[in-house]
């Protein structure tokens, strides 16, 4: 059974005060297994400029994070804005992970999955100037215990599903949302987003569906899940490379860029705030 990690908010979100009730069970208080961190910063030298971005698709990846600090906000309350969230600002975090994808829409920024969390990080891992000492690591790909068998590997895809959750303390939690696709690189994972937190996560969903720990949602349950699926012809034009505004209760304005339009429901998209490092999954075509 999956024990869901969660993922942590970017400064824009927890300065905006948004619900708490969107936040994953076991939120971590601080990044497991990134503790080394230099209290001079200053001394971390610049990616390797001899890697090539085409090198590090589908590689094991380290790099050095540095937090920034909140613009108006003081030093003891200031948050994290990036992957490295759990140092105060100035501080530097080790950052260990691989690569998953790089987009077309944006060659700069890359789809990272970092050891020990959940959720799929949209990284420029060569123009962020937070991101130091970038390395390639002579590391194997850590797929899947289960290998998920060829005529099935799709089943999931596109799906509506509850997915049950245990919590350190045992208690068991079901989170309803969509199976977008299968993940690359780890290709025995899936990419999902769930109702109540659209970012784009990652698990190995095979293994709680022969568990019994996901569960396919049937037709009457998941009508306000899924997007109504279009008859051929009636796909509208991909919005993928437009830039989008969302201001939030409190009144901030975020902007972004539609980066990706998911195969399996052609109205579904992934958008990049520029704010914020996670990927947000959106039905951007209402259907009637």
């Amino acid at each position: 059974m999956s024990k869901k990690r969660g993922r942590k908010r970017s400064s824009t979100e927890l300065l905006s005060d948004h619900s708490n009730e969107t936040d994953p069970p076991n939120t971590p208080i601080s990044p497991p297994l990134h503790q080394n961190q230099n209290q001079n910063p200053g001394l971390d030298p610049d990616p390797d400029p001899g890697l090539d971005p085409d090198t590090i698709l589908g590689k094991r990846i380290l790099h050095s994070w540095r937090e920034k600090k909140v613009s108006g906000s003081s030093s003891s309350s200031s948050q994290s804005s990036g992957p490295g969230s759990g140092s105060g600002p100035g501080r530097v975090t080790k950052w260990k992970g691989t690569v998953l994808d790089r987009l077309p829409v944006n060659p700069g920024l890359f789809l990272v999955k970092y050891d020990g969390f959940d959720c799929v990080y949209g990284i420029e891992l060569f123009k962020d100037e937070r991101v130091s000492d970038l390395q390639i690591l002579n590391e194997k790909v850590v797929n899947n215990r289960i290998k998920v068998p060829s005529r099935g590997a799709e089943e999931l895809v596109g799906k509506a599903v509850e997915h049950v959750f245990e919590k350190e303390d045992g208690e068991k939690k079901e989170w309803r949302g969509m199976v977008l696709s299968r993940a690359p690189v780890m290709r025995h994972w899936y990419y999902i987003t769930y109702e109540r937190d659209p970012v784009l996560y990652m698990y190995q969903l095979w293994d709680d569906y022969q568990e019994g720990d996901l569960r396919i949602l049937p037709e009457a349950e998941n009508r306000h899940l899924l997007p109504a699926d279009r008859k051929p012809g009636e796909e509208p034009e991909s919005l993928v490379g437009k830039q989008v505004e969302y201001v939030t209760d409190k009144g901030i304005k975020r902007t972004g860029l539609v980066i990706y339009q998911v195969p399996a429901k052609p109205s579904v998209y992934y958008i990049k705030y520029d704010d914020d490092f996670h990927i947000h999954v959106y039905d951007l075509v209402k259907t009637t």
